[in-house]
């Protein structure tokens, strides 16, 4: 399982505590969890969605077990061989992501994060989660609309400066 789900488990961990060991420590934890349960497996039938949700479900213990959250990112961008400018370029917009995400409510993080990340259906999610399907699409849809607004700004400000 690990092999196959741990990356993305780490990723979704760390977009949502902004600490790269928090997020290490996140996931293991879900993996000691599973391995002391009696039955661990049971009746489940998207075993991604599964984990996704353990992790999201420890990351917010993780978050109200700390008072100040670390502003380290989790998820660095990914470093290849394209032209420099390029790698500036995509540094700089996943920095102004990192710093909209910051801006949203949890929750509207955490909605979005299991969706987009996590591939949960929102039904999923609100299952998982104990409330309505129609919370989870608000949390989703409000939180991608505060994005959109923010992001324009970033956009804005960052091509005049750079023109």
């Amino acid at each position: 399982m690990y092999e196959t789900y741990g990356e993305d488990m780490v990723t979704l961990a760390g977009a949502l505590v902004r600490d790269k060991s928090g997020a290490e420590d996140i996931v293991h934890d879900v993996f000691v969890a599973l391995a002391r349960s009696a039955n661990p497996m049971g009746t489940i039938r998207n075993l991604k969605g599964y984990l996704m949700t353990c992790v999201a479900n420890r990351a917010r213990e993780y978050l109200a077990s700390r008072k100040h959250p670390t502003a380290e990112l989790a998820v660095e961008p990914a470093a290849d061989y394209r032209n420099p400018i390029d790698n500036l370029i995509d540094d700089e917009a996943h920095r102004q992501l990192i710093a909209a995400m910051d801006q949203l409510p949890y929750e509207q993080q955490e909605a979005i994060l299991l969706h987009l990340r996590g591939e949960l259906t929102f039904k999923e999610i609100a299952e998982n989660q104990n409330t309505s399907i129609n919370t989870v699409q608000g949390r989703y849809r409000y939180g991608l609309e505060k994005l959109r607004v923010l992001l324009n700004d970033k956009v804005k400000v960052w091509t005049r400066q750079t023109t």
